[in-house]
């Protein structure tokens, strides 16, 4: 089974597209502060489907709700390849959120419960950790071939049709899953069902405070990250044209090649800090010790990052946001260990969807108010600033936990 996991990983990021989506976007006329609307469009759908996907998943098939993300992933592809407006962006962003909306969480799951059926719960951040290292070398493989795509054929349209093919070969690896981590799902479907363990579910998120308080470390980092993470695309076209060597190449052909570069060095490295996620926790005590110490590397980061975009730095802007990368990859496992460790078995996939609705969230509103910031001020800078505060804030509710109770030890 850690095969199929890992080969889950390996193909869901063959999204070749991915890597290029902000410069697609922005040849289509779209600005920053649309995009960030359109990325926002896109979380609300998750938010929307998310925590009920989750609760469906639990009692009527995990397997079931993952074929059916898959399939709506495919669909959004085939719009993004012929969109010719910004309402069929819309569209494709519809269902690009469903399909976020019924994977997030399911299959985070259906790992936790393969773990707790092998006697293996302790292994939880190791093991995660390891699949989702698989999940970057993917990553690194998609950019080598998105990178040669768009410098080959010279459009952005083929690499939308091209991330189809893995896809499907992901719905067929499905059928490979045994039945079993389906969990104990019922045969006919009841509104009133999904409505008590989404109750309860929420009803524990709210409630009980360490829950509480991972949703909104989880908003804060990873909302932060993903809002802020596809501003490295135009950075990196900057930075080709820049450069004073390839100049017999056009524009789009640099940046492809820049491209091509710095993504795949940031995959392996990425890949390398989720298998090793487990490292850091073991060195700082704990999940909990290393996610505060994590937070403090998160604010220089992003401190770096605002004189760096302000003045154009570009070399330092490069390092700094494959650091961040590199700092989410050894954050994130740990924060679903965490989730997990707060759960119960048969609300697993709710909770953890829970936990993506809450990184939505934050997207919701992070992603076009960076837009927004980025069109009024004429650069970049304004993704260090809201980074630095959301971290600096974290810490400070870190701070006020330890005076309220010190012998507290995260």
């Amino acid at each position: 089974m850690l095969f199929r996991f890992s080969l889950y990983g390996f193909l869901k990021n063959q999204r070749y597209f991915e890597h290029f989506l902000l410069l697609a976007f922005r040849e289509k006329g779209v600005s920053y502060f649309l995009y960030g609307l359109l990325i926002g469009f896109r979380e609300i759908c998750t938010n929307i489907f998310e925590i009920p996907s989750g609760a469906v998943a639990d009692l009527y098939g995990r397997r079931r709700a993952m074929i059916f993300s898959f399939c709506a992933y495919i669909t959004s592809f085939a719009i993004f390849a012929v969109s010719e407006s910004i309402l069929m962006l819309f569209c494709g962003m519809f269902f690009f959120g469903l399909g976020d909306a019924f994977r997030t969480g399911t299959h985070k799951a259906m790992i936790f419960d393969w773990l707790r059926q092998q006697g293996r719960s302790d292994e939880k951040t190791k093991i995660y950790g390891f699949t989702r290292s698989w999940s970057q070398m993917g990553s690194a493989v998609s950019v080598l071939i998105a990178g040669a795509l768009v410098f080959y054929r010279g459009n952005f349209t083929d690499i939308f049709w091209f991330s189809i093919i893995p896809y499907l070969f992901n719905i067929i690896n499905f059928f490979g899953y045994p039945a079993k981590l389906d969990g104990d799902r019922q045969n006919e479907f009841s509104l009133k069902a999904v409505s008590h363990l989404l109750g309860n579910a929420l009803k524990q998120s709210v409630q009980f405070s360490p829950l509480r308080r991972l949703v909104f470390e989880g908003m804060g980092f990873e909302g932060m990250y993903k809002a802020s993470k596809d501003f490295l695309q135009p950075i990196l076209k900057n930075t080709a044209v820049a450069l004073p060597i390839l100049i017999a190449l056009d524009e789009s052909k640099r940046t492809a090649l820049l491209v091509l570069g710095v993504y795949f060095v940031l995959f392996l490295l990425a890949s390398f800090a989720s298998r090793n996620s487990h490292r850091v926790s073991d060195w700082r005590g704990g999940d909990e010790g290393a996610a505060q110490f994590m937070w403090w590397i998160d604010l220089a980061l992003f401190a770096l990052l605002i004189p760096a975009l302000w003045f154009g730095w570009y070399p330092a802007i490069i390092a700094l946001f494959v650091g961040l990368a590199l700092l989410q990859n050894f954050w994130r496992p740990g924060l679903i260990s965490r989730f997990d460790a707060q759960s119960t078995p048969e609300m697993g996939a709710t909770i953890l969807s829970i936990e993506s609705q809450s990184k939505s969230l934050a997207m919701i509103i992070l992603a076009p108010l960076l837009g927004w910031l980025v069109d009024t001020v004429g650069n970049f800078s304004p993704v260090g600033i809201v980074g630095t505060c959301i971290a600096v804030a974290i810490l400070l509710a870190y701070h006020s936990e330890l005076d309220v109770n010190p012998k507290h030890n995260p």
